[in-house]
C-alpha cells in the first residue's frame, strides 16, 4: 500500500506506528489481524488492552502537565528575580 497523503506530519504518524507494529510483532510473534484469525485474541481481551493503553495515555499526560508546570514556573521565577540593572538597553524587549 502506497502513501498517497503529502501532509508530513501525517507521514510521521504512519512511520511511527509502522515502526510499532513490527516491534509488537517480534515481541508477540504474530501481527493483529494474526490474532484475530487465529483467535488468540478476542473482542474482551483487544478492549482490555485499550482500557490498558488508555490508562497509561492518562498517566503520561499528568505527568507532561507537572513537567509543564515546573518549567512555567522556573521561567516566571527567573523573570521575577532578575536584576533590572543586570540587562544590558538591547535586551529590554525580553521584560
Amino acid at each position: 500500500m502506497k502513501i498517497k497523503t503529502k501532509d508530513k506530519i501525517v507521514q510521521a504518524v504512519l512511520a511511527k506506528m509502522d515502526q510499532r507494529s513490527l516491534i509488537g510483532q517480534k515481541k508477540y510473534g504474530a501481527t493483529m489481524m494474526q490474532e484475530i484469525e487465529g483467535q488468540e485474541k478476542d473482542l474482551n481481551r483487544f478492549l482490555v488492552d485499550v482500557q490498558e493503553e488508555l490508562m497509561d495515555a492518562l498517566l503520561y499526560i499528568e505527568a507532561a502537565k507537572r513537567c509543564l508546570q515546573d518549567e512555567i514556573e522556573e521561567v516566571a521565577y527567573k523573570r521575577f528575580t532578575t536584576d533590572v540593572s543586570d540587562i544590558e538597553v538591547h535586551d529590554e524587549k525580553t521584560l
